[in-house]
């Protein structure tokens, strides 16, 4: 297929990062109807999925992350700002993030449903937009070159119960906890269905801050990642529909990027973007974007083709370990 017409049918956002489609394990209040007094009908329970059951959260949110129809992959994207949180100093935007994810789903024989997905974000510059080949840092007075995220794959198999937090290649074992019913705290408004899950992470980091001395913040990795969707309810309940147009937000609070070369000083990243799906990603991006993307990595146009579980799912981080190499210390000593 061109790659226009695969853009037409685009799906829901990829989540960019180390915690994709990672799943909260913190303890969820009961979803509610809100103060709903529009009059719509109850798209929580029915009549197609009840949102208040394992078996109606784990159909309803492959169609918001991927699509049913396994013959079709879909895209999702985001965009929004990287700032930089420091004690003592005013918070500062740094650059423009913006990007895309492309996934797909199998059906496992054990009733799970396995997503494929790759992802690709590239960082901008704040005033023309354009992707970065280098960069500023105003905390160092010191050109650097910036590292696009291109993670692939990041892979999950939803079911019927929570999975573990990912594991990033071995290095987050430390957070496994017995599973529970897969039920989001999902939360009517007027028409709209609303959700929000959080993941919260700290494990042991692939950069060796005695190895990566400019690059690492320290020999743990604190992340989080916070995910806002609204969708119509309407949508939801239609079985018609086997992927569900979806909005909102994604927030994540990570250590300084190791290309910023800030290694353990005081302070951390904050990325603040819209998410969403439905439409042509041509209405989202730039065509320089799309251009730089297919001329740079032209295969995060395509989902992986097939899921398997013997494949690790690496976050930025790890790949930047793998990929990368050590800066020389300051002054090239």
């Amino acid at each position: 297929m061109r790659r226009r017409e695969l853009m037409k049918s685009f799906g829901a956002v990829g989540a960019l990062g180390a915690a994709a489609l990672a799943f909260s394990q913190a303890p969820r209040k009961a979803i509610a109807n809100g103060n709903d007094s529009s009059g719509a009908p109850d798209y929580l329970s029915g009549p197609y999925l009840d949102l208040r059951s394992p078996q109606g959260n784990q159909i309803g949110y492959a169609r918001l992350s991927s699509d049913l129809d396994e013959s079709k992959q879909r895209y999702g994207w985001f965009k929004g700002y990287v700032m930089g949180v420091r004690p003592g100093e005013k918070i500062q935007d740094l650059f423009g993030f913006a990007g895309f994810g492309v996934s797909r789903l199998e059906t496992q024989p054990d009733g799970g449903i396995a997503r494929v997905l790759r992802e690709v974000g590239y960082y901008t510059d704040l005033h023309s937009g354009e992707i970065m080949e280098e960069w500023h840092n105003p905390y160092l007075d010191e050109t650097v070159y910036p590292v696009p995220i291109a993670n692939d794959p990041f892979n999950t198999v939803i079911r019927d119960h929570f999975p573990p937090p990912p594991q990033y290649g071995g290095l987050n074992e430390d957070d496994v906890r017995p599973p529970r019913p897969f039920i989001l705290p999902w939360r009517q408004v007027g028409d709209r269905l609303q959700m929000e899950r959080h993941i919260h992470l700290y494990y042991p980091s692939a950069l060796d801050p005695e190895v990566w001395v400019r690059e690492s913040a320290g020999e743990r990795v604190r992340v989080s990642e916070f995910f806002s969707y609204s969708l119509s309810g309407a949508d939801m309940q239609n079985p018609e529909l086997t992927a569900l147009p979806v909005h909102g937000v994604w927030n994540r609070t990570t250590p300084w990027l190791p290309w910023m070369l800030m290694g353990q000083g005081e302070g951390h990243c904050q990325y603040a973007c819209f998410m969403g799906s439905g439409e042509d990603l041509e209405q989202i991006h730039d065509r320089a974007l799309l251009d730089y993307a297919e001329k740079h990595h032209a295969k995060y146009f395509n989902a992986p083709e097939t899921y398997s579980p013997d494949t690790p799912s690496l976050s930025s981080l790890e790949l930047y370990a793998i990929e990368q190499t050590p800066a020389p210390p300051t002054g090239g000593e």
